[in-house]
């Protein structure tokens, strides 16, 4: 991906969360998250296994507290790790199920060429969790000031940060959308 299409989302990114963060006293998942999130706004599946991630991991942490003392930097620390498994876990569940949506579009195609559904199909396998740490923070957000302020911001600021870079710079965005892969894996955020 083109770095400066990162560099330039995350920085207004950056400016969106602050002015929500100021207008309406609401963080937005993270101060890198809505300029990741509005880069995959055109493939609701990514975004959606991002918040499942986020959600699992939010509960998960939540539910492990009332067993163990968790609060503070273990707190942040333990959101992103376990988001980041989750991530994981829910990009090897993809991976299985394309494989084998793969294999049986390959046995259909034998006996017939596939049709819309089964192509269909296929595409709903290609989804994926955005970046490493992006569901960890965004479920820090959940835990600070609750699921639904946290993904109405959340959603409302990549929304106006997609307008802004299709303003701003409509050609980059759409050879970004033309990729068949849509993978930030190497531009994460450090921190």
């Amino acid at each position: 991906m083109d770095l400066s299409l990162l560099s330039l989302s995350i920085g207004i990114g950056l400016v969106v969360s602050l002015v929500f963060s100021e207008l309406f006293g609401l963080a937005a998942g993270g101060l890198v998250v809505p300029g990741y999130i509005a880069l995959y706004l055109t493939r609701p599946l990514d975004v959606a296994a991002t918040l499942v991630a986020a959600l699992v991991t939010f509960f998960l942490v939540r539910l492990l507290s009332s067993f163990v003392i968790i609060y503070g930097r273990r707190r942040t620390a333990l959101m992103i790790l376990v988001g980041y498994a989750m991530g994981l876990l829910i990009s090897l569940a993809v991976e299985t199920g394309s494989e084998a949506a793969a294999g049986a579009n390959v046995a259909v195609a034998l006996v017939a060429a596939p049709t819309v559904p089964q192509l269909a199909g296929q595409a709903a396998f290609e989804a994926g969790v955005i970046g490493y740490i992006v569901p960890g923070l965004i479920a820090i957000w959940l835990d600070r000031q609750g699921v639904l302020p946290t993904l109405s911001a959340l959603l409302a600021s990549a929304v106006v940060v997609r307008l802004v870079l299709i303003l701003a710079v409509p050609e980059d965005l759409q050879w970004f959308e033309a990729r068949p892969s849509l993978s930030l894996s190497s531009e994460e955020p450090t921190g």
